[in-house]
Parts: structure tokens; C-alpha cells; sequence
């Protein structure tokens, strides 16, 4: 039962972040600095308890690339909160995401080889897109949707997957150990937020709400390390689909903690796409 909590760990804090998130506010470079500097410190207080036996350039180039990657990801994902809702985003990028690692999985690293393996996997995929299709299902209700640019947040959505799928490769091509990447991919992180904030019209990167947003680093980071302790307690398949849950959250929390609006189809769309993408993480987790 220990393990299991310790799985929902992930879960429950990447759900909440985006939440927290929204509620401190500021701009998408006062949020996303707040995340990079409090994953920064998170790091810091891990390298206490872990060091790495060596420092090689492997671990290095790619934990910083790494950590640059993510930034471009993150920044692009908090954009789409801007633009059309954490409810509508978080489904939609949870699913585009496991689309993205199923694939390179596959292709890449040869992960499934039993028939099983492709029925389960293929199944999932199917889910994963009709889950996200029902999700970015709009309404036209000028009241409503007129305000909500689904079709810009959407393609925003699609870069920031396709950086954080990106994220999740690197380290495994690298060969490098999660708990040794932790601080010097915090750097990639800090180093590629400036970068990329720098380019944001007014950025006051490090302004007030900045400074505020350093918890929703905090919660990241946290649910980061849980996640790796949860692999190794659980193993990857029950630890992997266990995190994914943290879309229930971000999604229902989007609905009913920040009320955001839905027309009442758009809310059973999301609601049911939802569902197909939690379902098809659960298939995902079932082939590895």
C-alpha cells in the first residue's frame, strides 16, 4: 500500500502544479522562471543527499541539453494554460506526449517485441487519439469559445510535446542516471528558462511573481524524484502509469478549483476524452 501512495506522489503534485500555477499568476516568463529557480534550489538540497561518482562530459552536455530542452517544453506548455485553459490543455498534452514516447519507444529502442506488446500498444495510441481529439472538441458558442483559441493552442501544445518527449529520450540514449542528472540538468533548466524568456516581449523574468513561482518549481521537482523512487519500488510499468493519473487532477482541478468555462458538450467532450487518455496510459503501462 506504501508503494502505491508513493506512486500517487507524482501524480498528485504534477496535477497541481499547473493549478498553483495559475492561482499565484504573473506572465508565462514570471511563471516559468518561478519553476526553473525552485527546481534550481530543489536540486541543490539533492545534491546533499546524492553526489555523482564522477563528473563526465556525458553526464554533463546531456544533462544540461537536457534540462534546455525541457525549458523550451515547459514554457510552450504554460503558454497554452494562457490560451486556452489548464482543462483543455493537460489531456491534450498528457496524450500527445505518451504519442510521442509510445512512438520513439517503439521505433527507436525496439521496446515491444510480443504480439501482446503491438495489441496493447496500437490500442492505447487509438485512445490516446481520440481522447485528445474529444478533448479539443469546441463549441461554437461565441460566449464561450469565441475567447478561446484552440487551434493556436494546439500547436503550441504539439512543440511543447514534442520537447518533453525530447526530454524523456535524452537521458536514456545518453546513458545517464536520473538521480546524477538531477543537478546539472536543474542548470539546463535555469540557463534555457532565461534563454527562452529573453525572447518574450516584457519578460520581467525576475519580477515579483517570479520570485512567487518558485513553489510550482518546488512541486515539480518533487513529483520528479518521487517518480524515480516509485520506479525503482513499483517497477516502471506501475510507477509509469500511475504518474500519468496527475491528468485527472490537472483537469478536473481546471474545471472546478480555476473555473474555467465549458459549454456543457465541450464539458462532456473533455470529461471523455479524459478518460480515454487516462485509459490509454493505463495500456501503455500494461506493455512495458
Amino acid at each position: 500500500m506504501g508503494n502505491i501512495l508513493l506512486g500517487l506522489v507524482p501524480a498528485l503534485m504534477w496535477g497541481l502544479q499547473p493549478l498553483v500555477m495559475q492561482k499565484i499568476g504573473g506572465k508565462a516568463t514570471n511563471q516559468q522562471m518561478g519553476m526553473s529557480m525552485g527546481a534550481l534550489l530543489f536540486s541543490i538540497g539533492v545534491m546533499i543527499f546524492h553526489r555523482p561518482d564522477a563528473w563526465g562530459m556525458n553526464l554533463i552536455i546531456a544533462s544540461l541539453l537536457c534540462g534546455v530542452v525541457w525549458s523550451f517544453g515547459q514554457i510552450n506548455q504554460i503558454k497554452s494554460f494562457h490560451i486556452i485553459g489548464v482543462s483543455r490543455a493537460m489531456p491534450i498534452s498528457t496524450g500527445t506526449q505518451l504519442i510521442g514516447t509510445s512512438l520513439v519507444g517503439v521505433l527507436y529502442f525496439h521496446e515491444w517485441t510480443r504480439t501482446m506488446q503491438f495489441v496493447l500498444g496500437i490500442s492505447a495510441l487509438v485512445l490516446f487519439i481520440l481522447g485528445v481529439s474529444l478533448t479539443a472538441f469546441q463549441e461554437q458558442a461565441e460566449e464561450v469559445s469565441g475567447k478561446v483559441n484552440m487551434k493556436k493552442g494546439v500547436i503550441i501544445l504539439l512543440m511543447s510535446s514534442a520537447a518533453f518527449v525530447l526530454y524523456a529520450v535524452i537521458p536514456r540514449v545518453a546513458g545517464i542516471n536520473g538521480w546524477d542528472a538531477v543537478f546539472p540538468q536543474a542548470i539546463g533548466m535555469f540557463l534555457g528558462s532565461m534563454l527562452f524568456c529573453s525572447f518574450e516581449k516584457e519578460p520581467a523574468i525576475f519580477g515579483a511573481k517570479s520570485f512567487q513561482n518558485i513553489v510550482t518549481g518546488f512541486f515539480f521537482a518533487v513529483a520528479n524524484v518521487a517518480m524515480m523512487l516509485s520506479n525503482e519500488a513499483n517497477g516502471v510499468a506501475l510507477g509509469f502509469t500511475l504518474s500519468q493519473m496527475n491528468v485527472i487532477v490537472a483537469t478536473l482541478g481546471g474545471m472546478f478549483i480555476l473555473h474555467e468555462t465549458k459549454t456543457t458538450k465541450e464539458t462532456k467532450y473533455t470529461l471523455g476524452g479524459l478518460i480515454l487518455v487516462v485509459a490509454g496510459g493505463i495500456l501503455i503501462g500494461l506493455t512495458k
